[in-house]
This record gives C-alpha cells, sequence and structure tokens, in this order.
C-alpha cells in the first residue's frame, strides 16, 4: 500500500494502539543484583504521546504533520510490531483471507513497506 494512504482517524486509532503495545513491552534490568521487569519506553522515545496530541489538535495542519510523522514512523516498524496493531484495531487483508469468510472484503487504508 502506498504510505500516504493513512488519514486522520485512521493515524489516530493506530497511534494510541501502538503506544499500548510498545508500553505492554518489558525489559528485564539488573539493578543492584536484582532482576527487574522494567516497562517499554519506546513509544516515548519515537514521542508517540506528542503525535497522539497533535492528531487531537484543532489546527489541520498540525493533524496533517502528526499523519506525516506517524506514518515515518509506522514505515520503520518491524513487521510483527504491525500485525499486533492492526490484529487489535481488526484491521485485516482480504487477500489473506478464505474465499467463505463472512467478514466484509474492505481493508484499511494503511500503508505497508
Amino acid at each position: 500500500m502506498n504510505p500516504h494512504d493513512f488519514n486522520q482517524d485512521t493515524a489516530l486509532q493506530a497511534a494510541r494502539v501502538l503506544a499500548a503495545v510498545l508500553s505492554r513491552r518489558q525489559h528485564r534490568k539488573v539493578i543492584m543484583g536484582q532482576t527487574v521487569l522494567v516497562p517499554g519506553q519506546l513509544g516515548e522515545a519515537l514521542r508517540l504521546p506528542g503525535i497522539i496530541h497533535a492528531l487531537q489538535s484543532r489546527s489541520g495542519t498540525r493533524r496533517n504533520e502528526a499523519v506525516e510523522r506517524f506514518t515515518a514512523i509506522w514505515l520503520s516498524l518491524s513487521e510483527r510490531s504491525r500485525e499486533q496493531v492492526r490484529e487489535r484495531l481488526g484491521w485485516y487483508d482480504p487477500r489473506q483471507m478464505e474465499w467463505d469468510d463472512p467478514r466484509s472484503n474492505r481493508l484499511p487504508d494503511v500503508p505497508e513497506s
């Protein structure tokens, strides 16, 4: 798919779910000899909270810039991360479905690498 297919609504939905997916990751750290699980900080490092806030802005130019920034992040993600977001949102590719699947044959406009 074309990377310019995200619109403001789909980018906002995907950004929220991506932030949740990335925050669920945990890392093991050894602090003072004890192993501690630390929540993932990749969402904050990618500045997803700021992008989500900009996508909710009243300013159309700010929302459009946030869509562009999110699209760039989306294209840099691993296929597994993108798949987790798609699964949580219920997005699917109709080309991978069985012919008798009762779901609609519509795929949301989201970019793929």
